[in-house]
């Protein structure tokens, strides 16, 4: 049986080396950095793109909503019996790519296919485009956090601030049932 259980960072890079048929588990970090344990703490799973572009395992998360609260035992548990029924039943390959993103990165997939300019500022690398928009994780978007909140944020006397569709955003989330967290906004 195998379970690659690991957070976000460099050890999600393994999870492709996983046999067909394996599940791993993102048991995620908290963003931002310093945040744990504070109102404005959200899950963050970072390299999540790598789970999903690995095919032939099945990605689980730990709860988007609880990972702010700390890491539980009882969520451990739960996901690995999750991941073993997984296995033992077996699930069709190749995993559906949507299918093995958390729960922001699904709400980013279809943010960009409801709002094709939005997707086009934050994917398209031209001269006339700030950086600020391209280089970015997913959470931090969703939370509307640095560049995406309201009235932005300054950097060396600079404000970056993106523009996007705030009422979408709002909208995904509450589908995707991702509890907003307590920003500077």
């Amino acid at each position: 049986m195998d379970i690659h259980i690991t957070g976000p960072g460099t050890g999600q890079m393994y999870q492709t080396f996983l046999s067909d048929g394996s599940v791993t588990i993102n048991i995620g970090g908290i963003r931002p950095w310093g945040a744990e344990k504070t109102e404005k703490a959200y899950s963050s799973y970072l390299e999540q793109h790598m789970t999903s572009g690995t095919p032939y395992i099945k990605g689980l998360y730990y709860p988007i909503n609880e990972r702010p609260k700390g890491i539980k035992k009882d969520e451990i548990v739960k996901l690995i019996r999750q991941a073993s029924q997984l296995i033992l039943e077996g699930f069709s390959l190749p995993v559906n790519p949507r299918d093995n993103l958390a729960p922001d990165g699904q709400l980013f997939v279809e943010m960009c296919e409801k709002d094709k300019e939005f997707c086009s500022s934050v994917t398209t690398r031209t001269t006339d485009r700030d950086f600020t928009c391209l280089e970015f994780w997913i959470e931090d978007f969703v939370h509307e956090y640095r560049q995406w909140q309201l009235g932005g944020f300054v950097d060396n006397g600079r404000n970056l601030s993106c523009a996007f569709n705030r009422s979408l955003l709002h909208e995904l989330r509450k589908k995707y049932g991702i509890k907003q967290n307590k920003s500077d906004q």
